[in-house]
């Protein structure tokens, strides 16, 4: 049987601290959510300011890039070329989550919603990068 690593609580409250931090110093009110491998709710803020829709659309990221183990921008691009993927059961896809990879193994994804997507995905890579 092999062992596969998996995020903490600690590891949780290091990520959403980095994130917040990130989003703070640049004045951007969101949402972040993190979960694990399975799309599971670990660890969430909504921040001061952030309107309410950005606490699901924050979720709907982080379980397409965990379910998936690609970064949500991936899809986005893709349904482009394929509208019919929209569909996609995997959750939302649009830019602004990151898979969370641990000794080549996905153990989750953070989401981020609130500012532009391409900030969104700025603020979930910071938290990862305090991992």
């Amino acid at each position: 049987m092999r062992t596969k690593p998996s995020l903490t609580l600690a590891d949780v409250k290091t990520m959403l601290a980095a994130s917040e931090a990130k989003a703070t110093a640049n004045k951007w009110a969101v949402a972040i959510s993190i979960v694990d491998e399975g799309g599971f709710l670990l660890g969430f803020a909504r921040m001061d300011g952030a309107p309410v829709i950005t606490a699901e659309a924050s979720l709907g990221k982080a379980r397409t890039s965990a379910l998936t183990k690609r970064p949500s921008k991936f899809f986005e691009d893709f349904v482009k070329q394929r509208p019919a993927f929209v569909s996609f059961p995997a959750g939302l896809l649009i830019q602004g989550a990151v898979p969370i990879v641990h000794q080549g193994e996905c153990v989750g994804a953070i989401g981020v919603s609130g500012v532009q997507s391409h900030e969104d995905e700025q603020i979930a890579q910071a938290g990862i990068n305090a991992l």
